[in-house]
């Protein structure tokens, strides 16, 4: 007998009907709704979003890919897309994504306006597509700085093709001028899911709510973390492992973290800032700074600075307890020059 009947036929044997509780789950359930119904009720000034429905990951990742090609067509559109048929492509893609956006829009302001019908709903959304539409030109605009300052700034980019194809720190600057655009006109969690694509695609994670200006380059990009009060000035690089985050945060008398205050960096134009470095606050690096490798920071830099780390000493340790090598006594004073510099 056939090998794949006999297993075909132990399976069949072995499942439980369709409508028998064969694993006694009824109690399991009942207590499920008992905990999401308490947890609604404790957390209604809180609520889920979806109770309803939820905009869909899935969904807006499409919408982002569609973006990014009309945006950029013959680069990051299909492989059918020339440039005498560029245009209708841009006209179609952007007719699909914006229907959709506008679907999962609806979704999040459901939500947000509950008192709101149907009707009013709508014609938010509405709103919103048509203003972030009409920002498309200018975020292109954006984007072909960004993709120049990564080909001015990396020795090793041969293209701006190759920029815009290869980059990651491209990519997630993508995701993040389209998301940032939806943050500002109302549409935070939609903004949020956008940027959340992008952290999972490049493993850099921008809050769309940062403010980034012109000419931003991350190169390589991995591990990089840009909190949501951070505000970016112009031709400003940024190297893997950096973190533009918050060193402490307030609550309320109740103990709920208080949302929204500015607790992230103010990185002022021109400035760069190497690999591993952490700058943790609302500090401000001031304007032509360099931040080296792996340097922790939590206050203002002046501008025009270079803060390094204190250099490493090299000792020999010999027989004894002699050493040879750098006085151990001079590490103190590379730290009080690293201050003075500072």
């Amino acid at each position: 007998m056939d090998s794949s009947v006999n297993v075909a036929s132990a399976s069949a044997e072995s499942a439980p009907p369709a409508e028998a509780d064969f694993w006694d789950v009824t109690s399991v359930v009942r207590e499920l709704a008992n905990i999401r119904r308490n947890w609604r009720d404790i957390n209604a000034p809180h609520a889920e979003y979806g109770v309803e429905s939820f905009p869909s990951r899935v969904r807006l990742a499409k919408v982002t890919d569609e973006l990014s090609g009309a945006l950029f067509p013959l680069r990051l559109g299909p492989d059918f897309v020339r440039r005498h048929n560029e245009d209708t492509f841009v006209t179609q893609s952007l007719q699909i994504a914006l229907s959709r956006l506008h679907a999962q829009l609806r979704l999040e302001l459901t939500y947000a306006n509950h008192e709101h019908d149907r009707a009013t709903v709508d014609a938010m959304a509405t709103r919103i597509v048509a203003a972030f539409s009409s920002e498309l030109p200018n975020i292109r605009r954006l984007l072909d700085l960004d993709i120049e300052a990564a080909f001015r700034g990396d020795p090793s980019a041969r293209s701006l093709d190759e920029v815009l194809i290869c980059y990651p720190g491209l990519l997630a600057i993508i995701h993040h001028r389209l998301a940032h655009a939806l943050h500002d006109l109302g549409a935070p969690l939609v903004a949020r899911i956008v940027a959340e694509i992008s952290h999972e695609r490049t493993g850099i994670d921008i809050h769309p709510g940062a403010h980034i200006g012109r000419g931003f380059f991350i190169d390589h990009g991995t591990g990089v973390v840009i909190g949501e009060t951070a505000i970016i000035g112009d031709n400003v690089r940024l190297y893997q492992g950096v973190t533009l985050g918050a060193r402490n945060f307030p609550a309320d008398p109740s103990g709920a973290l208080i949302k929204s205050l500015p607790r992230h960096p103010v990185i002022e134009d021109n400035v760069v800032i190497f690999a591993g470095a952490t700058i943790l606050g609302r500090v401000t690096i001031g304007a032509g700074s360099e931040i080296g490798g792996n340097v922790w920071l939590t206050h203002d830099v002046a501008p025009l600075s270079r803060v390094f780390q204190a250099r490493e000493q090299n000792l020999v340790i010999r027989p004894g307890g002699e050493f040879s090598g750098r006085n151990p006594g001079t590490e103190d004073q590379d730290i009080e020059g690293l201050n003075a510099k500072v």
